[in-house]
């Protein structure tokens, strides 16, 4: 579908805004916690901020749902499919659970921008192989354990058709390490916004599906693949039928 000159603009100020705006919300954050109110997490005003103005600029409306299934006061690693940069700036600007990403060790190194990360307590991941990435992973549960929750995208990178894809079981034994709850999350209508591959995005529609939290406590390295499919498919469930894996489709094709 062709994009309006009114769009192409909106969505053309949302790229080029992106940039200035994070490393506005960096210095806001650093002074913030520097010479202010000196709290973590009320300097999460700040990124919660960047999200919900680049939304807004590109004309993106954000819905959160089943809120109700999660306790304010528990810590728990979220996990969701990933269709689109916008699955970023929603949830961020819209979330309200309080919580940290876990990022690739390689984006702390950015000057101002890795610094302000770990000045909130964001979580490196070293996504190498070997030794060094299993005692990231480690230090990683061990902070989620102690108290921050986390999102993680278990498919690894973006789909690049919106659907679902495999998850991927280093997010699995994150969470297995850490021993804190799994909550399925849904994103639907980020694909249309802005899919991989393109810069200028759309407005729309999004909603983001919360589904009810899975206990990992008792579960071992043995175990990842099972629980990697049970979360693939409480996520599956939280997804407009376009969204779900191919497989799934001509299921309910033959149903029909």
């Amino acid at each position: 579908m062709k994009m309006s000159p009114i769009q192409m603009f909106r969505g053309s100020l949302a790229l080029a805004a992106a940039p200035p705006l994070t490393l506005l919300v960096c210095v806001a954050a650093l002074i913030d916690l520097r010479f202010f109110r000196k709290s973590i997490p009320k300097a999460q005003q700040f990124p919660r901020a960047w999200g919900r103005v680049i939304c807004g600029i590109a004309g993106a409306r954000v819905r959160v749902t089943g809120m109700d299934n999660i306790d304010p006061s528990q810590t728990y690693i979220f996990a969701g499919n990933h269709t689109s940069q916008f699955d970023i700036y929603a949830f961020q600007g819209y979330f309200p659970h309080d919580f940290r990403w876990v990022a690739k060790k390689e984006l702390f190194n950015i000057p101002l921008f890795g610094y302000t990360m770990r000045k909130v307590n964001y979580i490196p991941i070293d996504r190498s192989r070997g030794r060094t990435a299993a005692r990231s992973l480690t230090n990683a549960a061990r902070r989620i354990a102690a108290g921050t929750s986390v999102l993680i995208f278990p498919e690894g990178t973006r789909s690049p058709d919106g659907r679902l894809r495999p998850f991927k079981t280093g997010a699995i034994m994150l969470a297995i390490k850490a021993g804190v709850p799994l909550v399925p999350l849904g994103f639907n209508g980020t694909h249309e916004v802005l899919p991989k591959g393109r810069l200028v995005a759309d407005r729309g529609e999004i909603t983001i599906r919360i589904g009810t939290p899975i206990p990992t406590s008792g579960y071992t390295a043995k175990d990842k693949q099972h629980l990697a499919q049970l979360l693939h498919e409480r996520v599956a469930e939280l997804l407009d039928p376009r969204y779900r894996p191919v497989q799934e489709q001509a299921e309910e094709k033959e149903t029909a």
